[in-house]
């Protein structure tokens, strides 16, 4: 049949891109610096299943997390009967599963109870965006890309999901008139509802609602796979391994650099010893980070997992006292500089030469050092990103790398190197205080 080629065209089509995307995607993640993550498995599945499966973390807002528990939940089982539809497209045939008989009938219920509950999420969900306008969805970073981006999902959503109640009404009223091609299966109870809005309709045009709603719902599912690849929803796909690979010691640990650690080992122990000569290493290692080749891909897919939430910057002491800070532009700007190398070696290709940008042209120095540390932002993301990753990195370069810094750290590192202590007062002096 033309209809089965036609749709067998439409998946393959969708699928190279989809594959074509995430191959980027890969590939832009993987220019981070080697990380091998192996250890404590069992606690790794643990926590994924409790908070990117669980959604632990989101239920600490109970109204936005109910919603997106509805919402993501609905969405990943109303999208089962995918299968039953892809089957369907292929074969030419109509409810391939309908031989379950009421097993049938519990899952189309459960789907359309789902897909219900989906619809009122969203509408909730742009509502607190739109006309509630919430702070933390209208902070600077979030442009108009940003915000779009939220409205499309979720007006797609609604549009998917009501489409798939529109099918299972019109094929019931299609199965009542003994149209030829539609199986008995009987109506269902949400989409039942729906019925009497085309009662008093011909056979034809039913049939045209039908197909309509079932090639809309199709179509529309496969360009929603496409369009999350280049959206924030990417974390639908992404928050499973964000969460399985996130840190597992605590929050506030900063790791030391290897190289410095040597060396101050090697000083700790005699202090008059030459550095240790590594022939292997022409070049000293790079201290901290400037650009995302410096990063860890650990820190690459967390910025390709953030949510734009916002949740982050809403509880951090920093932009909360207005200062330039924001934790979710920091992913959202490793992000953006990562897809705009991975579009730059995409077009060089063997001949990509770095350009003379780096992260720091993204993110400003006022950014990076109104970071108090405190970790509230880490602790309050829903997927376990680690942002002050990132601010360790760009001020270990800035320091260590360009000898910049504030002038009160400036202060105080001269003060640590000729009197020991963060303070300007000698050795000799600091108990005097005392002699009173």
């Amino acid at each position: 049949m033309i209809s089965s080629l036609i749709f067998i065209s439409l998946l393959a089509v969708a699928f190279v891109f989809f594959a074509k995307r995430i191959l980027f995607i890969k590939r832009n993640i993987l220019l981070g610096q080697k990380l091998k993550i192996s250890d404590n498995s069992p606690k790794r599945w643990q926590l994924m299943l409790s908070v990117a499966i669980g959604q632990s973390k989101m239920v600490k807002r109970p109204l936005a997390g109910i919603m997106h528990i509805f919402v993501y939940v609905g969405f990943l089982l109303v999208n089962i009967e995918m299968l039953e539809i892809m089957l369907d497209g292929v074969f030419h045939t109509h409810r391939l599963f309908s031989f379950m008989g009421g097993f049938y009938s519990f899952l189309i219920n459960s789907f359309e109870f789902f897909a219900m509950a989906v619809i009122v999420a969203c509408v909730v969900f742009l509502v607190r965006r739109n006309v509630g306008k919430l702070k933390r969805f209208h902070s600077a970073e979030m442009t108009k890309g940003p915000k779009s981006d939220a409205n499309i999902i979720l007006f797609t959503e609604i549009a998917l999901m009501s489409a798939f109640l529109v099918m299972n009404a019109s094929d019931a009223l299609l199965q009542n008139l003994g149209s030829p091609h539609y199986v008995a299966t009987g109506s269902f109870y949400i989409s039942s509802q729906l019925m009497p809005l085309f009662q008093n309709l011909s056979e034809g045009t039913l049939i045209f609602i039908e197909r309509f709603a079932w090639w809309f719902h199709i179509t529309g599912v496969l360009v929603f796979m496409n369009y999350v690849t280049y959206s924030k929803h990417l974390h639908i796909f992404l928050a499973f391994p964000n969460v399985y690979y996130s840190k597992l010691t605590k929050i506030g640990h900063l790791p030391s650099m290897e190289s410095v650690r040597k060396e101050v080992e090697l000083m700790m122990s005699d202090p008059y010893a030459a550095p240790a000569n590594d022939a292997a290493q022409d070049e000293p290692a790079k201290f901290g980070a400037s650009d995302v080749h410096d990063f860890s891909w650990k820190t690459l897919l967390d910025a390709y997992t953030c949510t734009e939430c916002g949740r982050c910057t809403s509880v951090c002491p920093a932009n909360l006292t207005g200062k330039k800070l924001s934790p979710r532009k920091l992913l959202m700007d490793v992000r953006d500089r990562s897809e705009e190398i991975g579009k730059q070696m995409d077009i060089q290709k063997a001949d990509y030469k770095s350009d003379q940008k780096s992260l720091l042209s993204y993110i400003a120095s006022e950014e990076i050092w109104a970071c108090t540390t405190c970790n509230a932002c880490a602790v309050a993301c829903p997927v376990n990103i680690n942002h002050t990753e990132i601010i360790y990195s760009l001020r270990r370069y800035l320091v260590m790398e360009q000898s910049s810094a504030p002038a009160s750290l400036n202060n105080c590192f001269k003060n640590i190197e000729n009197n020991g202590a963060p303070w300007q007062f000698s050795p000799e002096d600091r108990l005097l205080w005392a002699e009173e």
